[in-house]
């Protein structure tokens, strides 16, 4: 029996407008259902090829604020999610996510502002998040409000860690697996998607399918980098001169 808090993800296309722009989107057009099976699960792929989007609707359709943060959140600063969360039906196992929180980098300073706010209230603990920098804003959280059974949704969270602290992330990301907890991921960075025995989808090639580590292309650009730096960058700088 799957034991995951969030089973399934099933699209009625028959609630998109048929001029949404959704449509348009390759590897999201036409998919009606996809299937967990892991506590980690990572959404990898080109920009534009609709990670994001399906991310955010997820995250809308479970009762996260658009911006971010937890459930409890409700603020926006700029309305600019999609109509995709009104077709998502989720199915959830049968463990209740007891708590969870969406985060995206590109709104993460208007959800620490917020955190900050709720925090000066009765039992609150400010957390003083834009005194820190993004990096140590976004660990802190992670470490302070990020538990088992609960359901998390991370938009490149790589975006504000250095490799060392997306080292730290992974044993954050694991600790959390380990009380009960369930992550989707959507990433370019080859160390998170190196955590063990997690499920990576890729979006490329117009199509929602499975791949391994070694098959993302953030492994292989970054593998073919590292081993060819020289003979890459000659052939590149050169050309654009």
């Amino acid at each position: 029996m799957n034991s995951l808090l969030l089973n399934r993800i099933e699209i009625d296309w028959e609630r998109i407008d048929p001029d949404s722009y959704l449509r348009g989107i390759e590897a999201l057009a036409g998919v009606s259902e996809i299937t967990l099976h892991k506590p980690v699960t990572f959404f990898v792929g080109e920009n534009g090829s609709g990670k994001s989007t399906l991310l955010e609707a997820i995250a809308i359709a479970s009762g996260f604020n658009p911006e971010g943060g937890t459930r409890n959140y409700s603020f926006s600063t700029y309305d600019s999610h999609s109509e995709l969360h009104e077709a998502i039906r989720l199915s959830r196992g049968i463990r209740h996510a007891e708590n969870g929180y969406f985060l995206r980098m590109e709104t993460f300073y208007n959800v620490a502002t917020k955190e900050e706010e709720y925090a000066r209230g009765p039992g609150g603990r400010p957390q003083h998040y834009h005194e820190k920098s993004h990096g140590e804003s976004l660990l802190a959280l992670v470490q302070n409000q990020f538990w088992g059974q609960s359901l998390y949704l991370l938009d490149e969270p790589e975006a504000a860690l250095s490799p060392q602290r997306q080292l730290t992330m992974l044993v954050e990301i694991d600790r959390c697996v380990k009380e009960g907890a369930q992550f989707l991921i959507v990433t370019h960075a080859p160390i998170l998607l190196g955590y063990p025995d997690a499920e990576i989808l890729s979006f490329d090639g117009g199509t929602i399918h499975p791949i391994t580590y070694e098959e993302t292309d953030s492994y292989q650009v970054t593998e073919m980098f590292l081993n060819h730096r020289r003979q890459i960058l000659h052939r590149l700088l050169d050309e654009n001169e």
